[in-house]
C-alpha cells in the first residue's frame, strides 16, 4: 500500500525585490519522517520554513497539506483564521529563541494548558493534570509548574516550548535553530529528549539548521540550501558520507576539521 504524503511542497519561490531567497522548492515530507534543512546564514533555509508555516508570502508554488480527517488543504489559499487553527492544532512551530514561542508573563502551567483551551477543553483539574504530565515528559520538575519562564534556563525554556506545543499533539512539527546558543551539554540532552518525543508520537518535522550534527541525529532525509536553491538532497547518511556536491562537501569538511 503507497503511504501518501502529509505535505507536499511544488515549486515554491520566494522573492525580496530582485533576491530571490527560495527558488523553485518542491519536496514531499511523509507521516513520521524528519527532513532536515542545512545551509549557511543567507542559504533560504528559514525563510522556506516561515514560507511554509504562513509567515511568509510566496510568489509562486503549491503547499498541499491533508489534514487529521484526510482532507485535502491548498495552504497558499486558506484563509487566516484557518491558518491559526491549524497552528494551535495539528501544527507546531518551535523558535530558535524559546522566549519568542513562550508567553513570559503567564506561568509555565499556563503556557503548556493555553494550548489545550485552543483546542476546547476547559476542565481546569485536567488542564493542570496534563500540563504536570507534560513537564515531567520534557524533564522539568513538577514544583515548577507555577513558575514564570524568565525563572528557566534556557535548555529548560526550550524544553517548556516543547511540551507547549506537543501538548495538542499536532502531527506535524517545524523546528527553526532548536539546539542555537545552548551549549553542548545542554544541546546534547535536549536532542535526546527530542529524537525520544518524535519517535513517540511519531511526528513529522522540518528541522532548519546550520548544525551537521543535529540533522546527522534527528534527521531521516536531508535538503542542503544554498543561495536559495536546494543543491543536494536525499537520506540524511547517504548525503553526509558521500557529498557529492562541491558545497556540500565543504560543509561536510568544515566539521570534520579539529
Amino acid at each position: 500500500m503507497m503511504i501518501r504524503s502529509l505535505l507536499t511542497v511544488d515549486n515554491l519561490s520566494k522573492y525580496y525585490g530582485d533576491l530571490c531567497a527560495c527558488d523553485r522548492i518542491s519536496f514531499s515530507l511523509y507521516p513520521g519522517q524528519v527532513l532536515g534543512i542545512i545551509g549557511e546564514s543567507g542559504s533560504g533555509k528559514s525563510t522556506l520554513l516561515k514560507a511554509i508555516a504562513g509567515q511568509l508570502p510566496i510568489e509562486d508554488g503549491e503547499l498541499i497539506y491533508f489534514d487529521r480527517s484526510d482532507t485535502q488543504i491548498n495552504l497558499r489559499t486558506l484563509p487566516e483564521p484557518r491558518r491559526r487553527k491549524l497552528m494551535k492544532t495539528e501544527w507546531g512551530f518551535v523558535q530558535q529563541n524559546p522566549r519568542d514561542g513562550l508567553r513570559m508573563r503567564v506561568t509555565a502551567g499556563a503556557n503548556i494548558g493555553e494550548r489545550l483551551l485552543d483546542v476546547g477543553q476547559r476542565h481546569y483539574g485536567n488542564i493542570r493534570a496534563e500540563a504536570l504530565d507534560w513537564l515531567n515528559e520534557v524533564e522539568i520538575p513538577g514544583d515548577r509548574i507555577d513558575h514564570f519562564p524568565s525563572t528557566f534556563s534556557g535548555g529548560m525554556q526550550q524544553r517548556l516550548q516543547l511540551a507547549r506545543i506537543l501538548v495538542t499533539r499536532p502531527r506535524l512539527v517545524l523546528m527553526d535553530e532548536p539546539t542555537g546558543g545552548l551549549d553542548v551539554s545542554v544541546q546534547a540532552r535536549l536532542l535526546d529528549l527530542m529524537r525520544s518525543l518524535v519517535r513517540t508520537l511519531n511526528l513529522s518535522v522540518i528541522l532548519v539548521t546550520h548544525d551537521i550534527g543535529v540533522v546527522r541525529l534527528l534527521a531521516h532525509r536531508l535538503m542542503v540550501m544554498q543561495n536559495g536553491q536546494v543543491v543536494e538532497s536525499g537520506l540524511t547518511d547517504q548525503v553526509l558520507d558521500d557529498p557529492h556536491h562541491p558545497y556540500t562537501q565543504q560543509l561536510v569538511n568544515a566539521t570534520l576539521v579539529p
